[in-house]
C-alpha cells in the first residue's frame, strides 16, 4: 500500500498533473471567450431583427428591450433620471434601471430571448 501512495505522490510531484491544469484552464478561458463571441453575434443579428418588429408592438415590450439593450450595450445606468416633464425619456431611463443588476452577457440572452418571442407572437397573428 505504501509503495502505491509513493508512486502517486511521485508522480503528482513531477507537474504533470499543473501543467495539464494549465491546459484545461486555458481551455475553459477560449470555451468562454467564443461562447461571448457567439452570444455578441446572435445579439447583433437580434437587434437588427427587433427592427422589423409590428407597430402593434406594445409600449411596454418596446421598453422591456430597450432596457435589455442599454444594459448589454452600455451596462449600468450611468445618467441621472429625467425630470417630470420629459416623460419619454423617463420611462426608458426606469426600464434600464430595472435591468440593471444583470450581466453584459445576461442582458444580451435575455434580449434575444424576447426578440424571438415578440418575432414569434407576431407571425403566429398575421
Amino acid at each position: 500500500m505504501g509503495l502505491k501512495i509513493w508512486k502517486f505522490q511521485a508522480f503528482y510531484s513531477t507537474g504533470w498533473i499543473q501543467e495539464v491544469n494549465k491546459y484545461v484552464d486555458l481551455f475553459l478561458v477560449l470555451s468562454i471567450s467564443y461562447y461571448c463571441f457567439l452570444l455578441q453575434e446572435e445579439f447583433e443579428e437580434y437587434a437588427e431583427k427587433a427592427k422589423t418588429l409590428p407597430e402593434t408592438t406594445t409600449n411596454e415590450n418596446k421598453l422591456i428591450l430597450y432596457g435589455l439593450f442599454k444594459q448589454a450595450t452600455v451596462g449600468p445606468v450611468n445618467t441621472s433620471r429625467p425630470g417630470m416633464f420629459n416623460m419619454r425619456e423617463r420611462y426608458k431611463w426606469d426600464a434600464w434601471k430595472a435591468v440593471e443588476g444583470k450581466s453584459k452577457e445576461e442582458a444580451m440572452s435575455d434580449y434575444i430571448t424576447k426578440v424571438k418571442q415578440l418575432l414569434e407572437e407576431a407571425a403566429a397573428s398575421s
